[in-house]
């Protein structure tokens, strides 16, 4: 069964840099006007700071609501949550789902013992969805960051995520990363490529420069969009989905260098829930070793990912370690 809801509730305090908490981001997204960030209070920091704790707290205790494999099994249902616009990984096409994680689930519905229960919503509402326990794990192009390795454990890779950044084909004042010093950026709310700009702000300092202005949107068309209209100079996003951006769109966007380290896409489940991570990891292993995911890979990514971690990514040093080599 599959559901298309709207989120109560955002997740996002808690990927963002702790750095770039300053007031110098904007918030956009659809049901929001454009907010300055650079007006909000002493007061209003602390308030997010303390969101941002709260989840985290409530992530670190996620795995006493979240429902283990035998519990799963006796209710006969696993209850996932998936983004509504992640291309190619997933999107809406014509009022129905579509993309990588649409067959993907489709695959586990034949693997698994248990029905599987899926929602499609905004990225927003995903983590927070996963550490109330309302969400058994999100399956969906999530990327493993060391923040949120604080909250979440991941289910083995299912694609390699490096940033790059994406700029207007025709824009010529920008040719490397040292050109995208000062200029206004924009990135997905609560997204990993948010809390990897720390990576991008370092290379810039290293030359001089500094990281402009930070506009969060909700979904990635709409950065796209308004990098089109010259309201941002530039995007940062996984590579995958930029190299499909471009290919779909040549004569408006390029991409460019990368802005961050070796990561990776996975899926998340509560910190500490063992027996559903490893019966996940073992479902893509599955994929793997059939040659389903290859398949899939090749089908909606581009290319086939044939050396990925085979094994579930649950604390910030085994991630360091993985991307090291």
């Amino acid at each position: 069964m599959t559901n298309a809801i709207s989120p109560p509730i955002a997740a996002f305090s808690l990927v963002l840099p702790h750095h770039l908490t300053d007031g110098s981001f904007t918030m956009n997204s659809a049901q929001e006007s454009r907010v300055d960030r650079r007006i909000i209070s002493k007061a209003g920091r602390f308030l997010i700071v303390g969101a941002a704790s709260l989840i985290f707290s409530l992530g670190i205790t996620g795995a006493a609501s979240a429902a283990s494999l035998a519990e799963i099994n006796t209710r006969g249902t696993l209850n996932v949550a998936t983004e509504d616009s992640y291309y190619p990984f997933e999107f809406i096409k014509d009022g129905e789902s579509e993309g990588f994680h649409k067959d993907v689930i489709a695959e586990l519905r034949k693997y698994a013992q248990f029905k599987v229960n899926q929602d499609i919503m905004p990225w927003t509402g995903l983590l927070a969805g996963i550490t109330s326990g309302k969400y058994d794990a999100a399956i969906t192009g999530a990327g493993v960051t060391e923040e949120r390795l604080g909250a979440f454990d991941f289910v083995a890779p299912v694609a390699p995520e490096v940033s790059h950044y994406i700029k207007r084909a025709n824009d010529d004042r920008i040719k490397s990363v040292s050109d995208l010093s000062g200029l206004i950026v924009g990135v997905q709310a609560g997204g990993a490529q948010l809390a990897r700009l720390t990576q991008l702000d370092a290379k810039l300092k290293a030359s001089g420069g500094s990281i402009g202005k930070i506009v969060q949107y909700q979904s990635y068309p709409e950065a796209y969009a308004d990098l089109a209209n010259h309201r941002l100079d530039y995007v940062v996003n996984s590579i995958v989905p930029a190299n499909m951006l471009v290919k779909e769109r040549p004569q408006v966007f390029a991409v460019g260098e990368a802005t961050s380290s070796m990561g990776y896409i996975a899926w998340p489940v509560a910190k500490g829930n063992k027996e559903l991570l490893d019966y996940l990891s073992g479902f893509v292993n599955h994929l793997r070793d059939t040659g389903k995911l290859a398949e899939l890979q090749k089908k909606w990514l581009g290319q086939s990912f044939d050396d990925l971690p085979r094994e579930p990514i649950t604390s910030a040093p085994q991630f360091t370690q993985l991307t090291a080599k």
